[in-house]
């Protein structure tokens, strides 16, 4: 399977992890927002936290990445901070999660991940930014 096509897989595989974690929280109009301000909030789930934490982490990842002008490398640049977010999502999944099919994709993603990331660094260090 090309570079190409494990990337597309992988990262339907982590649309679908973020889409159960977006489907999870609960949407909130602006009258609730409102509403709500003064009142205290009790403390988030332990996996709230972890998906918020790893989310947070990832963005500031792909947005430290340094551009080159270069498409190859700054894809490859980006994707990592990616591939890690969805890594650690998972494993936010396999702390916290129940069901088994769900464990089972979590797991897929770690392995799947973990090694396009590897595979990604490796091209890095064959093509260093001209």
């Amino acid at each position: 399977m090309t570079l190409a096509k494990k990337l597309v897989l992988l990262l339907m595989a982590a649309g679908m992890l973020l889409a159960v974690f977006l489907e999870s929280v609960p949407a909130q109009s602006e009258e609730m927002k409102h509403d709500m301000a003064g009142m205290a909030m009790g403390a988030e789930s332990p996996s709230t936290e972890g998906y918020k934490a790893a989310m947070d982490k990832m963005h500031a990842g792909m947005m430290a990445s340094q551009y080159t002008g270069d498409a190859d490398v700054d894809f490859v640049r980006g994707t990592i901070p990616h591939h890690q977010g969805a890594i650690d999502m998972a494993k936010v999944e396999l702390a916290n999660g129940k069901d088994p099919e769900i464990r089972k994709l979590a797991e897929a993603v770690i392995a799947a991940q973990e090694a396009e990331i590897k595979e990604m660094q490796d091209w890095l260090a064959a093509h260093p930014v001209k």
